[in-house]
């Protein structure tokens, strides 16, 4: 549900704000590699390197979550976007109910999508 056009977004923003990718890479904790592969539309990044590269880049979480878009009118968008606008919580806090969030999605569509079309949990 990303839109083409999140990795020039980041270029453009890296750009104006005049660091190297290597600069924004350190930053963000992330390779330059995988930096480069997001700016020329070849990764999609998950919620959580998103999030690191907005605060690497100065930009607010929502921000590039909308511009990524992982923001909505659905719960999932919802849930994604209260954590990422709380206050009270820190960049590693938000990255880490991000990450759990995420991996528990991803489990139930796992289990959702079974080989019989009956939930695992509900499997004999």
């Amino acid at each position: 549900m990303q839109t083409p056009d999140i990795g020039s977004f980041i270029k453009d923003l890296r750009e104006n704000a005049k660091i190297s990718l290597r600069q924004l890479a350190e930053q963000a904790g992330v390779s330059n590699a995988y930096i480069s592969q997001i700016e020329r539309g070849l990764r999609k990044p998950s919620a959580e390197v998103l999030a690191s590269i907005a605060s690497a880049l100065r930009v607010s979480t929502p921000a590039m979550y909308l511009r990524a878009g992982l923001l909505g009118t659905d719960d999932t968008h919802g849930v994604l976007a209260a954590i990422a606008a709380d206050a009270e919580l820190t960049l590693a806090q938000k990255q880490s109910l991000t990450q759990i969030y995420e991996t528990f999605r991803r489990e139930n569509a796992r289990e959702a999508a079974g080989t019989d079309g009956v939930p695992v949990e509900e499997k004999p």
